[in-house]
């Protein structure tokens, strides 16, 4: 199976304005790394620890002004915040329009995750990981009934939310159909799905891959718009996994194999 694709492009971006604020010292530094902060809080005095100098070095590196701060200025800003607090700019983030997934260009082999209803914000940061850390191009998520981009779902994500362009939609079926005018294979991971990963393999060239909740799996219209429909097999006498676990074996067990 192929389609026809063309280089990827990861723009045009927007503001990630839900997130203002970001706390953790691994997540910081992937907002520093991905353009996205203008100021950096750290405790007074800040640690020596290797995390903290990461965080120093990834600021000096960005021209990012740090600002030394009593612990209970972190303290009101975020929980949890160990040592560092990074405040976010606008327009350097990577929010999408359900349009631009139109737009965007991706490569021939192009890959893009779509999660219909995750609520979970530890869920969504692991899953975005996961994605991120396969290599794909964008990931979809809902905007109603699901998780929103929250610090906890960033540091969740270990920064990858930070990198990874990230879609919000009203619409998931609608934005499936955008996905396959643009050349994407469509597969749906479905527990009841007839076919396992083992039995077919992974369509070649652009393929979303489509995940939905834990309790409820894919929404009626998000599955009828699946091209194919693969169960992850489960040996042990747990019944499933959860959503960014499932996702991250699919994508290394089914979908990485075929690009190699």
């Amino acid at each position: 199976m192929s389609r026809e694709g063309a280089s990827r492009r990861r723009e045009p971006r927007a503001p990630m304005a839900r997130t203002e604020v970001l706390a953790g010292r691994r997540a910081v530094a992937e907002a520093l790394r991905a353009g996205a902060v203008k100021e950096v809080l750290v405790v007074a005095p800040p640690p020596t620890s290797p995390g903290m100098r990461t965080v120093l070095d990834a600021a000096e590196r960005a021209g990012i002004a740090v600002r030394s701060v009593p612990r209970t200025t972190l303290d009101r800003m975020a929980p949890d915040h160990q040592g560092v607090v990074a405040k976010l700019g606008s327009g350097s983030a990577t929010s999408l329009s359900e349009r631009d997934l139109t737009e965007m260009a991706f490569d021939d082999d192009a890959l893009v995750v779509v999660l219909d209803g995750i609520t979970d914000p530890q869920n969504l940061g692991a899953a975005a990981r996961a994605a991120e850390a396969a290599g794909a191009s964008a990931l979809v998520s809902r905007t109603r009934r699901a998780a929103e981009v929250t610090p906890a779902a960033v540091r969740a994500s270990a920064g990858a939310l930070m990198h990874l362009p990230h879609a919000r939609v009203a619409n998931i079926a609608r934005a499936i159909d955008r996905l396959r005018a643009s050349g994407f294979w469509i597969v749906g991971l479905d527990e009841q799905a007839g076919v396992s990963v083992y039995d077919e393999a992974c369509p070649s060239g652009k393929v979303a891959i489509v995940l939905g909740s834990e309790g409820e799996g894919m929404a009626r219209l998000t599955r009828e718009r699946c091209d194919l429909l693969v169960a992850l097999p489960m040996r042990g006498r747990v019944g499933s996994l959860n959503a960014a676990a499932s996702l991250a074996a699919v994508l290394y067990a089914y979908v990485l194999p075929s690009r190699s």
